[in-house]
């Protein structure tokens, strides 16, 4: 499934459904809400596509339940950019690597993203496009962190049956998606909307049936719907 772009291209033997996302990426419009801040801590997630038995696919992981922070969370891999990164390419491998054993060798970046600000956590994130060129096994690298690494099928997130509109506890609505067994909800849907609408893959969906965040995944902290 994998095709040569222009022989002028730096991007080497990248498939050609990953073409489109490759070039808008780098020029996505940022939210209001998530547009870069003077505060934060800088972070870096990886959006990493490879191709599986059901077509193209993304990693995503599961964050362990009893997790002060996100816990139970599906989530891109990724975390703090440390003094000892380069920048938020490196440390998006790295945390990769730590989270779920992806080898960074078999990764080619070919995009990154706008700085994105998350003001619950506080949070400076960039987010890095990758093709996983040479894939290997993947597990959880601290099973008390990841309950679960999963490479879900593009075809899956996209499908309208799997789309819908979260109302968080605070009335505000966002995307969300279901996904092997999972609800992706909160900063990963609203990337994930994003990639898919931006590398082609979105379908007409009803963007406007809202649905109550299940009690079991709420965060902890937050108030009871209807508070």
């Amino acid at each position: 499934m994998t095709a040569d772009r222009d022989s002028d291209s730096d991007l080497g033997p990248v498939p050609s459904w990953l073409w489109k996302l490759t070039a808008a990426a780098p020029q996505m419009e940022v939210p209001l809400i998530m547009r870069p801040q003077a505060r934060g801590r800088p972070a870096a997630v990886l959006i990493l596509f490879g191709d599986g038995p059901a077509g193209p696919d993304l990693l995503l992981i599961e964050r362990a339940a009893d997790l002060r922070k996100h816990p139970g969370q599906p989530a891109f891999p990724g975390g703090a950019i440390d003094a000892e990164d380069s920048g938020p390419v490196q440390a998006a491998l790295r945390e990769a690597a730590e989270e779920t054993g992806v080898d960074p060798a078999g990764v080619q970046i070919v995009a990154v993203m706008p700085e994105l600000y998350i003001w619950r956590s506080d949070f400076r994130v960039t987010p890095v496009v990758g093709w996983w060129h040479t894939p290997g096994p993947v597990a959880p690298g601290d099973p008390a962190e990841i309950a679960a690494v999963l490479r879900v099928p593009v075809s899956e997130l996209a499908s309208p049956a799997n789309r819908m509109m979260i109302r968080y506890p605070n009335g505000h609505g966002g995307p969300a998606f279901r996904a092997s067994g999972l609800i992706v909800w909160g900063f990963t849907a609203l990337l994930l909307d994003r990639v898919l609408a931006l590398g082609g893959w979105e379908q007409s969906w009803e963007a406007n049936r809202l649905t109550n965040l299940p009690a079991d995944d709420l965060p902890a902290g937050w108030p009871p719907l209807g508070r």
